[in-house]
């Protein structure tokens, strides 16, 4: 007997002029019919489209009737304008934030807090649960974080995260199914009971994918590059995409995960595929959802 279709979630983010609203508002059509149990909108590094985030939750939350979670970060703000942000969030119904330090700003090394700020991701999640009634999620790491301090620092931090108040875990991408299972078996391992979202994403373009993993720590597995490389000359990438991002998805359903969320940067087609084919199947048109 085949395992059920997994609750899917999606990740968007914020769009800085007319053309990307217009795709933010199709990738949203397209997706919202499989009906998520949430979609997150993201800060861009160093916390630049911190008011694009804050106007794109604000609209989806109002206009699509999905449930919304806001990315928020520890960056470039004091205590106070972070917490005014979390405010806006709550007054606009808005009752689902992914927590994150976040990304140093563009030239930076290092993250550096501001000196009036959250010094980490664990006083982010202490403040939210103190001052509004929020579900709160925040990341992990199944590669090592580049700024981790050493074996296990990762899975430490995440159970510091989850004893601040953080109710759900969202990782990193990986390509590899084996990867989140050892970082969940270390997890419990060390006495983690809440729930880890295994994070996909779908690969658009290989190249941009391969930095991007590169940037982020994420372990790149050699069959993987030299898969690409044989798509992209024969023009079969879509396919390959589809096909392997489907293949990581099934391993995890049959292991265990009920949840999956997508990184689908603002390009739906290939998530929705891809959740077709793992049998989560379309449930009404975005027009018809209240």
């Amino acid at each position: 007997m085949s395992a059920p279709a997994p609750a899917v979630s999606f990740e968007f983010f914020p769009p800085q002029n007319l053309e990307a609203s217009f795709r933010l508002w199709d990738t949203v059509q397209v997706l919202a019919p499989l009906n998520p149990t949430f979609v997150s909108v993201t800060y861009g590094a160093g916390g630049t489209t911190r008011e694009l985030t804050r106007e794109a939750v604000a609209t989806l939350h109002k206009s699509s009737g999905l449930n919304v979670a806001a990315h928020l970060t520890c960056v470039n703000a004091t205590r106070d304008e972070t917490l005014e942000i979390a405010r806006s969030f709550h007054e606009a119904g808005v009752r689902e934030i992914v927590a994150l330090r976040g990304d140093p700003p563009k030239g930076a090394d290092k993250f550096e807090p501001h000196p009036d700020g959250f010094a980490d991701a664990c006083e982010l999640i202490t403040a939210l649960k103190e001052t509004g009634d929020f579900t709160v999620r925040v990341g992990a790491y199944p590669d090592p974080h580049p700024d981790a301090a050493g074996d296990g620092a990762d899975v430490s931090w995440l159970k510091q995260k989850f004893e601040a108040g953080a109710d759900e875990a969202i990782t990193q991408f990986f390509f590899e199914a084996e990867t989140f299972f050892r970082f969940r078996d270390a997890c419990e391992k060390a006495g983690i009971t809440k729930p880890i979202i295994p994070g996909i994403l779908p690969i658009e373009n290989w190249r941009n994918t391969a930095r991007f993993a590169a940037r982020c720590g994420a372990y790149v597995p050699t069959w993987l590059t030299d898969s690409f490389e044989a798509a992209e000359r024969d023009g079969r990438e879509e396919i390959l995409a589809t096909a392997l991002a489907t293949e990581l998805c099934s391993e995890l359903i049959d292991d265990g995960a009920e949840h999956l969320h997508f990184y689908t940067l603002n390009r739906p087609g290939l998530t929705r595929d891809i959740c077709r084919a793992l049998g989560v199947q379309p449930a009404q048109s975005l027009e018809n959802v209240a």
